[in-house]
């Protein structure tokens, strides 16, 4: 019964201090994203980086202390080129832009990173006890 006098009750409408309409007063920014959005977007990296993902099996897992720092750059950079272009966004429709730009870049950084780092890891010659190991077994 509580719930049916609450969904009856009458909502009072927002009043502003001026006494106009608060929807005039009411103004956001898309652009830029607050610190607290870009810490997210770097956490949301480290897990991508080092968590079980598909990037992850194709071309293997970043450890726990790599990912961090690498996930903070790519952010830093991803962040940097769309401020580069977006700049201070004059409209909604700019900050928009500007947030899929930066969104665009933190991917495509993202594989990048991932890509560079698989064709190191086969690049890299085998250990140089394993040779040895195969040259005493001929012996």
């Amino acid at each position: 019964m509580a719930t049916d006098e609450l969904a009856a009750a009458p909502v009072p409408a927002p009043v502003s201090p001026a006494g106009g309409d608060q929807s005039a007063a009411f103004s956001f920014s898309i652009w830029p994203p607050t610190q607290r959005t870009r810490d997210a977007v770097v956490r949301r990296l480290v897990e991508t980086l080092a968590g079980d993902t598909i990037l992850c099996k194709r071309y293997g897992a970043v450890p726990a202390a790599d990912a961090e720092p690498a996930a903070r750059v790519i952010e830093a950079e991803a962040f940097d080129a769309a401020a580069a272009t977006g700049g201070a966004a004059a409209s909604v429709e700019e900050g928009i832009e500007a947030l899929q730009f930066y969104s665009k870049e933190v991917s495509r950084r993202l594989l990048d990173f991932v890509k560079s780092r698989a064709a190191e890891a086969k690049a890299e010659p085998p250990s140089e006890e394993a040779p040895a190991a195969a040259e005493g077994e001929a012996a």
